[in-house]
């Protein structure tokens, strides 16, 4: 297991580029399993979630070309579906939450699906209804083995039709619309997620010949077609990691140039941590954050407390919740941050509160953040990185602490960002990997 061993205190310097959307990126590589012609990706994120999906997709029997350091081109025109019976997929896809999304594309093309309970973070319960009830809409009979937490889907005749999702889950709205997009007649999916990841995906599906209108809203409309084509696409930045940068930025003091941000797509994230006080201009499609010793958290209108609460897009994402709580430790004022999503992602607070941090945590879903404005530094310590984001935060905090932290279990930052320690580095980051 890996450590971030990391000095305190290091205000850093220049020019980042954020990585390819990994949100983004586990739809579109499952996507590729719709055609049997090429689709070339680029801006593919380097990271341990998408490595792994690529690998699964290789021993299905896509054919997978790397052409440079974020370009892949794909061709699933020999899938291997007995490969779906074997002891070692069930392993591999039950490693990887992102891999639930092949059931979309497999049920399309091929009318059977099999896979594992999922893994991923555990930052509390995520349940898969919304995948299989859009599936059962479109005609699919599905079978869930409780003892080997196996979940076998029969779709051969699949058939368009109208859904209202009880929730707008993302993963789970382009599960559907995978499946949807070669269903015999017109599907229409009512509370529909709607994020920027998801409009590329159906973005990109149009151009390899499906029916879709309505992207951008929660109601989608779907024509099903017979096949699909080939493609090309590129990727958004991820809009995470945007969001880190900018929290770093100010943590740390420092002054940074987020470059390509393509900000029209971050929806309110940059209004959210200009609440929190952090200055930074649009300069084109860059974010430029000027390096600042104090920032101050915005009260509501009537002089309350701040609240930053996650919600479906275009409300705030709660992979930025994280964020906005470690950032607020150094600001000046108060604010509460309710994760409403998950009910164990703000259990890395007790390591803040080690740090020094003044923070109250209320109940598995709510914290109160105090800012003393810098009075009281955070202090260097050995903590572990339970998840994607939380472990980011600490690294964030870790950077603006006083003296040396120990951050373990880093395999985790590694599956959401990659050579982050490298990156940063090269603005004058002090980061070993030990």
């Amino acid at each position: 297991m890996s450590s971030f061993k990391v000095k305190g205190g290091v205000r850093l310097k220049g020019e980042i580029v954020p990585q390819g959307a990994k949100n983004e990126a586990l739809q579109i590589l499952c996507a590729v399993l719709l055609t049997p012609e090429k689709v070339t990706i680029h801006k593919i994120p380097n990271i341990r979630d998408v490595n792994k999906l690529i690998e699964l997709l290789g021993d299905m029997g896509v054919k997978v070309e790397q052409l440079g350091p974020e370009s892949y081109s794909f061709q699933a025109d020999n899938v291997n579906t007995s490969y779906l019976d074997t002891d070692e997929f069930l392993t591999k896809a039950s490693a990887l939450r992102g891999s639930v999304m092949i059931l979309g594309p497999l049920l399309a093309r091929f009318g059977h699906g099999r896979l594992s309970k999922p893994g991923g973070d555990k930052i509390g319960r995520r349940r898969m209804d919304t995948h299989f009830y859009g599936f059962q809409k479109l005609g699919a009979e599905f079978h869930y083995d409780s003892k080997k937490e196996i979940y076998y889907i029969d779709g051969k005749n699949l058939k368009g039709a109208y859904m209202l999702l009880d929730e707008a889950s993302v993963t789970g709205t382009a599960n559907i619309v995978m499946a949807a997009v070669m269903a015999e007649g017109k599907t229409t999916i009512y509370n529909a997620a709607c994020e920027p990841y998801l409009q590329q995906l159906c973005d990109m599906l149009n151009r390899m010949g499906a029916k879709i209108t309505g992207i951008g809203s929660n109601l989608l409309y779907i024509e099903g077609v017979k096949q699909l084509k080939g493609t090309e696409h590129t990727m958004l930045p991820d809009m995470i990691e945007i969001g880190s940068f900018i929290g770093m930025a100010a943590m740390t003091q420092s002054e940074i140039t987020i470059k390509d941000a393509h900000i029209h797509r971050l929806g309110i994230i940059p209004d959210t941590f200009k609440r929190m006080g952090i200055k930074m201009e649009f300069r084109g499609d860059d974010i430029f954050i000027p390096a600042q010793k104090h920032y101050e958290i915005e009260t509501f209108i009537d002089g309350s407390i701040l609240t930053v609460a996650d919600a479906i897009w275009p409300g705030f994402t709660p992979d930025l919740l994280s964020i906005v709580l470690v950032t607020a430790t150094q600001a000046k004022g108060t604010v509460l941050v309710h994760q409403k999503m998950f009910e164990s992602r703000l259990f890395f607070v007790d390591k803040l509160i080690d740090m020094g941090a003044q923070i109250i945590l209320c109940d598995p879903h709510r914290a109160t953040v105090i800012g003393l404005d810098r009075k009281y530094p955070l202090r260097g310590i050995r903590m572990t990185s339970p998840d994607i984001r939380a472990g980011v935060s600490l690294l964030i905090a870790a950077m603006s602490a006083e003296g040396t932290s120990i951050i373990d279990n880093i395999e985790q930052i590694d599956r959401g960002y990659q050579y982050i320690d490298q990156r940063l580095n090269a603005l004058g980051a002090d980061i070993q990997r030990v």
